[in-house]
């Protein structure tokens, strides 16, 4: 609901808005916006009447990722999507990434396929918001999946992989899923 409520919003009024994503909403008015989902569910008030700033929203959902207890691409799948991207050859690599999105869970397979087909409606307005499928892997690559032991060394080592995942599942969104 928070990622729908959130996606709906984003593309009625945010798709043009420059470095969308990348562009961090002010603290506090975020925070505000998970408590009112955690007070009134699909009730809560996301309009620009209330956060006329939609890196607010764009916010409010990446937090919403990253506070899941099990990433979007779960641990138990972690090494296996940045093994894949590790792998040189672009075709295996993408088999690598398809076969690892078919173990997913299903809740997280939807979601992932959801939040991606958004992403790539985000990549359309380039132009306009300066956020290709790169700069979105960069932004995304971390609130999806992280490394089971929480280690912060390796999490630095893999944000490139982590990077080259999303965006490959953005600009192969068509295929992949």
């Amino acid at each position: 609901m928070v990622l729908d409520m959130c996606i709906r919003e984003i593309e009625l009024r945010g798709l043009t808005s420059e470095g969308l994503y990348r562009v961090s909403g002010f603290t506090d008015h975020i925070e505000d916006v998970k408590l009112a989902f955690e007070r009134d569910g699909e009730r809560a008030d996301i309009t620009a009447e209330t956060y006329p700033d939609i890196n607010i929203i764009a916010g409010a959902l990446k937090l919403y990722l990253r506070d899941l207890p099990i990433p979007v691409i779960t641990y138990d799948l972690y090494h296996t999507f940045i093994q894949a991207a590790k792998l040189p050859d672009p075709e295996a690599r993408l088999e690598a990434v398809h076969e690892g999105l078919l173990q997913l869970p299903p809740a997280h397979y939807e979601t992932l396929r959801y939040l991606i087909m958004h992403l790539k409606r985000v990549t359309m307005h380039e132009k306009e918001n300066l956020m290709n499928s790169e700069n979105l892997g960069i932004v995304f690559g971390p609130t999806l999946m992280h490394p089971p032991d929480q280690n912060t060394l390796a999490s630095l080592n893999d944000m490139r992989y982590q990077k080259v995942i999303v965006q490959l599942l953005i600009e192969h969104e068509d295929v992949l899923f």
